[in-house]
């Protein structure tokens, strides 16, 4: 089933998303090569592609786990949670309906 992971940042986080980020991408990129990921990406701080300085105010993740327990348990050893990036972490059952 999927789940979607909504992570948002504590504030100044940029800093410290930059350090977390390699690893973050890399588990990422690993349900990406098992074909569980549908999409992630951050949540710019203001209406820019590229907010700069502003920085992020929370990711989102949309991928497949076996159950709600296996998402939370992905989610909670995301290198983010480790470096103080999130501030909270909600993860939800997710019906993909388009396209």
């Amino acid at each position: 089933m999927l789940y979607v992971i909504n992570g948002t940042d504590v504030a100044d986080s940029l800093e410290r998303r930059k350090g977390a980020r390699p690893a973050h991408i890399a588990r990422l990129e690993q349900l990406k090569a098992e074909g569980r990921l549908v999409v992630s990406g951050p949540c710019p701080a203001i209406d820019a592609e590229d907010p700069g300085e502003a920085g992020f105010t929370g990711s989102v993740i949309i991928a497949e786990f076996a159950s709600l327990e296996d998402a939370r348990a992905w989610a909670d050893a995301d290198p983010y949670i480790a470096a103080g990036v999130y501030e909270n972490v909600v993860v939800k059952p997710f019906k993909k309906v388009l396209p």
